[in-house]
């Protein structure tokens, strides 16, 4: 096993991506696998492919962004959901215990149900999922649980980046289309760049604290407090309207609170940088390439 090899799974992703370039940055010789566009094909559903490929690739650390992220979609497809965020994890979790690997897995703000008030969760806190989506992501968190000790939880909430699809690149297009959007006030959650995100992943990737850390960006806001403050750091003019969740409706619940804290931190949990410099972070990457 070398000390520096780091083997990024779901590595053609929006996170992947960054935490493989992050990663190599810091010194990490790095092998990313997907099911295509990545070094490695590997389908981590596949319990001997899995552990064929970690063996053969013999890291000293696996980021595993892997996953099915669509939240709606994961309603209709929960058991393809489940094979994917839960059987996968537990699959990966035996094949780096095997050989000696340490594990940092992505998790989510929607393995709780958004009914805390006043404060944000943390790591001890309640798991209560409200639909398929959190099902799925904490039944993985239980497989890795179950199959190494050596591993990290990082639960993180609101991930946008660049390169990708997510709200703020959604958010700047519609608002240069039509000059007025109305957005939700009735959601709030702490927005994690994953230029953030991918440094705390590589750091926990060479560091000793185990189990549940919370990764997200420090604050929080409403979504329709962060596309505010999008089109004011973006220098675009944009009527924003005030609307809630009854207008939108989705098949899959989403919880109403989802602002995240760690409780870890004089443990080796690292502390993200507040969300609005996660925005400024965002749209200079985004000015760049275009």
């Amino acid at each position: 096993m070398s000390d520096r090899v780091l083997l990024v799974t779901g590595a053609a992703g929006m996170l992947g991506q960054r935490v493989a370039a992050d990663a190599k940055a810091a010194g990490w010789s790095v092998v990313g696998t997907d099911l295509a566009g990545s070094d490695l094909e590997l389908d981590l559903t596949d319990l001997q492919a899995t552990l064929a490929v970690v063996a053969e690739v013999a890291p000293a650390a696996v980021i595993h962004c892997a996953a099915f992220v669509d939240v709606d979609g994961a309603e209709e497809r929960e058991s393809v959901a489940l094979a994917v965020n839960g059987e996968a994890s537990g699959n990966l979790a035996q094949a780096t215990k095997a050989c000696g690997a340490r594990l940092v897995a992505v998790s989510t703000d929607y393995v709780f149900d958004g009914t805390l008030t006043g404060r944000p969760y943390v790591e001890s806190d309640a798991t209560a999922p409200l639909g398929a989506y959190g099902r799925t992501k904490l039944a993985g968190e239980q497989a890795i649980a179950a199959a190494t000790d050596d591993y990290v939880i990082a639960r993180t909430a609101w991930l946008f980046g660049w390169p990708g699809k997510s709200f703020p690149d959604t958010m700047l297009r519609v608002g240069a289309e039509r000059g007025e959007v109305a957005v939700v006030t009735d959601q709030v959650g702490s927005p994690t760049w994953t230029g953030h995100l991918s440094a705390a992943l590589v750091d926990l990737a060479g560091g000793s604290i185990t189990g549940v850390v919370h990764t997200a960006g420090h604050g929080q806001c409403s979504w329709h407090a962060l596309t505010v403050e999008l089109y004011r750091q973006a220098g675009l003019e944009v009527v924003v309207n005030e609307t809630d969740s009854t207008a939108f409706v989705r098949p899959a619940p989403r919880p109403a609170w989802s602002v995240l804290a760690t409780e870890r931190a004089d443990q080796g949990a690292p502390v993200l940088p507040d969300w609005r410099e996660g925005v400024a972070g965002y749209l200079s990457e985004r000015g760049s390439a275009s």
